[in-house]
């Protein structure tokens, strides 16, 4: 079946008016997307070193999804810490009640150590060269390559060129 140009020119111009009318409209009945920044809050709050929001962010989403209740379990424990002023988790830890809180929290503290969501076989890998325990490590155990003169030196050093005679 042939189709003529007329069809086909108005069937693309009511693609594409659907396509601008729709792309304008909220997307309704969709949860809203796990805050990254309250997630790196507590985590600044749970682990006192530099962290990385891009990480910060993929373990957010993914605890958006285990955990039914993710947004209301990071403000109760962020708001431990305030009620504390606390600026370390020294501080605030003690406060956190018992249950699903607490093992919320130690969950936040091992996925920024191990890079991790847990120590199954399954588990979701959120980072490994920025997972806090290869830090400490990280100037003592090369990357495994198979580079000659180091990890991610796939050639042979340069030797350096002689001074050029000047005339």
């Amino acid at each position: 079946m042939a189709i003529s140009r007329r069809k086909f020119l108005l069937g693309g111009g009511v693609v594409a008016a659907s396509w601008i009318t729709w792309s304008g409209v909220p997307a309704w009945g969709l949860a809203p997307a796990p805050s990254a920044a309250q997630f790196m809050e507590l985590s600044s709050l749970l682990v006192n070193h530099r962290l990385d929001a891009a990480i910060g962010a993929r373990m957010a989403a993914w605890a958006a999804q285990q955990h039914a209740d993710y947004a209301q379990m990071t403000a109760s424990i962020v708001g431990i810490a305030q009620a504390r002023r606390a600026g370390q988790v020294e501080d605030f830890f003690d406060a956190i009640p018992a249950g699903p809180l607490q093992e919320f929290a130690h969950w936040v503290i091992f996925a920024w150590y191990t890079g991790c969501s847990g120590p199954q076989k399954n588990a979701a890998v959120f980072t490994y060269e920025d997972a806090l325990t290869y830090k400490t490590t990280a100037d003592a155990v090369a990357i495994p390559s198979y580079g000659f003169s180091g990890p991610n030196q796939w050639g042979r050093p340069l030797a350096p060129l002689s001074p050029l005679p000047s005339f």
